[in-house]
């Protein structure tokens, strides 16, 4: 029975580290399993220490499961019968070892992922104008509430939350190749604002103000998701993302722009 248990723990986790390859990978037919191709430079960071992450779990579950396969096959003895386990009441060097090495990974990681955060979340992108170098203002204020997304542009004073913003009602046009500044707010309860293609997530809690940036590739039909649970109708609260040309923006903006926007958005 015990040799039964064993080439059983021998399979599961064989099996795991083969889907979990074939999905990090992109092999078929897991391929479409995983996250959409990353459009901008954070992303693709974002993907490695994913993988990274996921490669060590697959080394400790590989490690664990043969220590196991082969703590059951070889408890059966040559005689047929079954041996007694041994009772050990410690093992100073085996305790240490098991809190040791998996806490200085922990710590490396920690270290290792300090600059893909600081890029994403600590150090807002910063533009020169004259002499001065300042951050760069938020283009869009995104407004969420249930269950859609409003995108209040800033206008011909290059700044958002007065009176010649421009609304847009589920769809964010952006530039490509600049470094865009998001200020997320929420009307009513906790949202999430999520496009998978930029790796982007960021809780919007009520009453408070969140800013997130990204410099995206030329990208259309992307989706903006809410991934907090935030009510009955939280399944169809999405919208349309397009990263554009900055000519091309611009164009779309002026065009947005002389049109009636309603008044209780401004």
């Amino acid at each position: 029975m015990n040799r039964f248990w064993s080439i059983l723990f021998a399979i599961v986790p064989l099996a795991a580290f083969v889907v979990l390859s074939m999905v990090c990978l992109k092999l078929v037919p897991l391929s479409t399993m995983g996250l959409p191709q990353p459009i901008n430079a954070p992303g693709q960071s974002i993907d490695f220490l994913f993988r990274l992450v996921h490669g060590l779990c697959a080394g400790v579950l590989f490690f664990t499961s043969i220590t196991i396969v082969w703590s059951l096959w070889q408890s059966r003895s040559a005689a047929g019968g079954t041996r007694r386990a041994a009772y050990i009441k410690s093992n100073l060097l085996l305790e240490l070892a098991w809190t040791a090495i998996p806490g200085a990974l922990l710590l490396w990681l920690a270290f290792y992922q300090m600059e893909v955060w600081s890029d994403t979340r600590l150090n807002q992108p910063t533009q020169i104008i004259g002499q001065e170098t300042v951050a760069v203002p938020p283009l869009v204020l995104v407004k969420a509430r249930q269950y859609g997304w409003e995108f209040h542009y800033a206008g011909a004073d290059q700044q958002i939350k007065t009176a010649d913003d421009v609304y847009i009602e589920n769809l964010l046009v952006v530039p490509a190749n600049r470094d865009v500044v998001l200020e997320l707010e929420s009307r009513d309860v906790i949202h999430s604002f999520f496009v998978p293609e930029l790796r982007l997530k960021q809780d919007i809690v009520p009453g408070m103000s969140h800013r997130v940036w990204f410099n995206a590739n030329p990208a259309d039909q992307l989706e903006i998701l809410c991934t907090e649970l935030c009510g009955e109708g939280h399944y169809r609260m999405r919208a349309r993302m397009r990263v554009v040309a900055p000519a091309t923006f611009d164009s779309w903006l002026d065009a947005e722009a002389r049109k009636n926007q309603p008044a209780e958005f401004q």
